[in-house]
């Protein structure tokens, strides 16, 4: 008779039943070997791109194969994340292959509660004339025999996910305009 503990008892019965499942079902590890050597972004694109979720600006390589993105992972060697990556940067993949992705511009008309899809021109020129309609309705060019040319009517909010250089040109179209509401997320 073996004499054996109960800790003993179970790890010689799962040895014995995992070593049963390999043999039953036909493990070869040699197919195996040559499956995980086809890696999902062997042969695809990097693409170094920075996160679009906040203001930190961590760095994130997009693997890109047959005009699709396979894996998005953090970039090493950029100075601020060096490869780490939040919870959101992490699945930042799922902006582009979501089936929830909006593709096309949507317009939803006064008083509707429907959208409706629309073309990017129809779309671009609709917003530039409501823009010009609100500035010129609201337009102050005096105040107390002051000249200040400016609409309080229409803000602008800039995104974490622009650059200093976007931000910059944004401010002065918004300027150009005489917008006095002007502000960013990332304002510190």
């Amino acid at each position: 008779m073996v004499d054996l503990t109960r800790r003993q008892f179970l790890k010689l019965s799962g040895a014995t039943a995992v070593t049963l499942a390999v043999v039953e079902l036909g493990f070869n590890d040699k197919q195996v070997h040559a499956q995980a050597s086809e890696l999902k972004i062997e042969k695809a694109k990097v693409t170094p791109t920075i996160c679009p979720y906040c203001s930190v600006g961590c760095g994130i390589l997009v693997h890109v194969k047959d005009n699709d993105v396979v894996y998005t992972e953090g970039d090493p060697d950029h100075p601020i994340n060096q490869g780490a990556l939040c919870s959101k940067g992490t699945a930042v993949r799922q902006v582009y292959t979501s089936s929830k992705r909006v593709l096309k511009p949507l317009y939803r008309a006064p008083g509707s509660s429907k959208w409706e899809e629309k073309d990017w021109d129809w779309m671009l020129t609709r917003i530039a004339e409501k823009v010009r309609d609100t500035r010129d309705k609201s337009f102050v060019e005096t105040e107390n025999g002051i000249t200040v040319n400016k609409t309080e009517a229409i803000a602008c909010f800039g995104g974490a996910a622009l650059d200093n250089e976007e931000d910059y040109l944004l401010v002065k179209l918004m300027r150009g305009l005489g917008l006095v509401n002007i502000e960013h997320q990332a304002r510190i």
